[in-house]
């Protein structure tokens, strides 16, 4: 015996919705991260979280992660990307295990890749103090780029103070450090080919002055053969 009996188009639907033990939370439904991470990282930097996980951590074992720089000059990438995300996990994961975890980003702001961006951008015609200049700008402007991209992939660091090879007081420490290498007699005279690039190799056979090259990094010079006698040579 079957029931021929039809349903009642009438009766009220079943809701199931409230049947089910769903907790409440003030999450979306939509996770809309391209829209959401932006905010939160915002929040991050104009509510000085890092300055507060500083506090936080007063006292505590210090560990202090000193960045290897990026060259100053261009977009990042993602070698960038990942080398800055996977420095920024070892950081916070010594802060969650009770360090007073500190990152300090810095950039180098020497060589080849930002002089090739100034000749690119100004020719090869300039003179050394104006190429050292133009570098100095270029290299300005590429850091705060970059700091900006850097703070939007979440690193947490104390971006406000990093350390960049180009400031004065940087340059004159490395000249002392370096003072006192050649006082321990640490440094000597040879012959050595260097050759940095293959602009570089071209353009310093052809010299014909023993004053320096226009690049804008000073220990890229070419040097006049010392003989040792002559070493070191007298210091300013």
């Amino acid at each position: 015996m079957s029931d021929t009996s039809t349903p009642n188009s009438n009766a009220p639907s079943a809701d199931y919705r409230a049947t089910l033990n769903l907790p409440d939370t003030p999450f979306p439904m939509r996770g809309d991260l391209p829209k959401r991470e932006p905010g939160w990282v915002n929040g991050w930097n104009e509510g000085g979280l890092y300055k507060k996980l500083r506090a936080a951590r007063q006292g505590a074992p210090l560990f202090v992660l000193h960045d290897g720089p990026p060259y100053a000059n261009g977009k990042l990438h993602i070698g960038h990307a990942l080398n800055k995300v996977l420095k920024d996990m070892i950081v916070k994961s010594k802060q969650l295990a009770g360090f007073d975890a500190q990152y300090i980003p810095g950039w180098d702001c020497h060589g080849l890749p930002i002089e090739n961006a100034i000749e690119k951008l100004h020719g090869r015609n300039l003179s050394r103090d104006d190429m050292q200049a133009k570098s100095r700008a270029f290299a300005t402007e590429q850091i705060n780029q970059q700091r900006e991209d850097f703070k939007r992939l979440g690193v947490l660091g104390d971006w406000e103070r990093p350390y960049r090879t180009m400031d004065f007081a940087n340059e004159a420490g490395e000249i002392r450090a370096f003072k006192r290498v050649i006082e321990r007699g640490f440094v000597t005279a040879a012959s050595s080919p260097f050759i940095g690039a293959l602009t570089a190799a071209l353009r310093w056979p052809n010299s014909r002055s023993n004053t320096p090259t226009k690049r804008a990094t000073p220990w890229m010079w070419p040097l006049k053969p010392t003989t040792p006698q002559h070493w070191p040579p007298p210091l300013a």
